[in-house]
């Protein structure tokens, strides 16, 4: 009997590039990403002050669209769509049967009866899966448009002046001035000729714009915003720092702040559920009064805890931490964990049992950094 070989990673349509500037790679998701290029500090910290360009292109990406789109996206999704503007943006949840989470996503309306559903690479299976079986019934197309679609990010502060060179160079010509392009928002543009998507929306706490295209256009793209942003301090960044950023940010990463045994409120998503209508999940989707519910911690010292770490109140466990890092950018530990309900509220001092030592830390509203301003 012959051994069963891995399966191989599969690979970027930017991996040439990130060898060329010498990344570290790391198996994500079945893609061989890279986690970081010179150091995960530099690199973090040129997003908050200046920007990052990040391959995305791992990510899963479903195409819906027909007459019953919005009607389909209603029931399968744990959103409302139908008031939903073309050129729109929309966090969502896609639920299991019982109202655990299957995958949170981004929902955009790039035309009347054509949508664009933007899953984590992890659950691209489930999530194609799933939201093909939903369509029975509907006047609805849904396509895995993963494999055809590459994803590049930039994220930061000098993200739009970075854009708006390529604009002034005529190598992005959108629909609109991106100045009109606010948070959420998405518009159909074109690189060098080539149809892209530009979406200002992305994982980081900064303002950011996400670009959309085929594959083959997706090096140059890359090479473009590098160039334009180099004397603005851009420079390309990795995995690792758009974890300790999305952590910094609050932002719930899947298998960590959600999974299927996670109902929406109970990691503060209950906004994203549809208060009207019928879903997948809407039956079980409220929590049992005791369920545990997700807060930020602040850590005293330099300490950080890790997902998996107990955390404590008089000696009894009363929650688990999710994610947890040293805070690049306040200069201290911070940690998002499920604890009781009466350990919930801010300003309660708890203990995290990091490798045998209580470290204290104090509950506090999420996000641990916000931007001083939006888009």
């Amino acid at each position: 009997m012959s051994e069963l070989l891995p399966t191989p990673l599969r690979a970027s349509p930017l991996e040439a590039a990130h060898e060329a500037a010498g990344a570290t790679f790391t198996d994500f998701a079945g893609y061989r990403m890279p986690v970081r290029y010179s150091s995960d500090l530099a690199e973090h910290h040129a997003v908050r002050q200046a920007a990052g360009v990040f391959d995305l292109s791992h990510m899963a990406e479903i195409g819906v669209q027909g007459p019953d789109a919005v009607a389909y996206l209603d029931a399968a999704l744990a959103g409302s769509f139908g008031a939903m503007p073309v050129g729109r943006a929309k966090y969502s949840l896609l639920l299991a049967e019982d109202g655990g989470i299957l995958d949170d996503l981004v929902v955009y309306r790039t035309d009347e009866d054509v949508f664009l559903v933007v899953a984590n690479a992890a659950n691209r299976d489930v999530a194609v899966r799933a939201m093909t079986e939903r369509a029975a019934g509907h006047d609805v197309q849904v396509t895995d448009d993963s494999d055809s679609t590459a994803l590049v990010a930039v994220q930061g502060p000098a993200a739009a002046g970075t854009l708006d060179a390529l604009v002034t160079a005529d190598r992005l010509q959108p629909e609109s001035p991106l100045d009109e392009l606010r948070y959420y928002r998405v518009v159909h543009a074109l690189f060098d000729g080539a149809e892209v998507l530009i979406a200002r929306t992305g994982y980081t706490g900064e303002d950011g714009f996400e670009l959309y295209s085929s594959p083959e256009v997706a090096p140059t793209i890359w090479d473009a915003l590098l160039a334009a942003g180099a004397e603005r301090g851009v420079v390309p960044a990795g995995l690792a720092a758009r974890d300790t950023l999305r952590l910094e940010a609050g932002m719930p990463l899947y298998g960590h702040e959600l999974d299927t045994t996670v109902r929406p409120a109970q990691a503060g998503l209950g906004r994203v559920v549809a208060t009207s209508g019928s879903f997948v999940g809407d039956a079980g989707v409220e929590p049992a009064p005791d369920a545990r519910v997700l807060v930020g911690i602040v850590l005293e010292g330099r300490r950080a805890a890790r997902a998996g770490y107990d955390v404590v109140r008089d000696g009894v466990v009363v929650g688990t931490v999710t994610s947890g890092a040293l805070s690049p950018t306040l200069g201290h530990p911070v940690a998002m964990a499920f604890v009781d309900p009466d350990c919930a509220d801010g300003g309660q001092v708890l203990h995290i049992d990091v490798r045998g030592t209580a470290i204290p830390g104090t509950v506090t509203a999420l996000p641990f950094y916000r931007r001083a301003t939006r888009g």
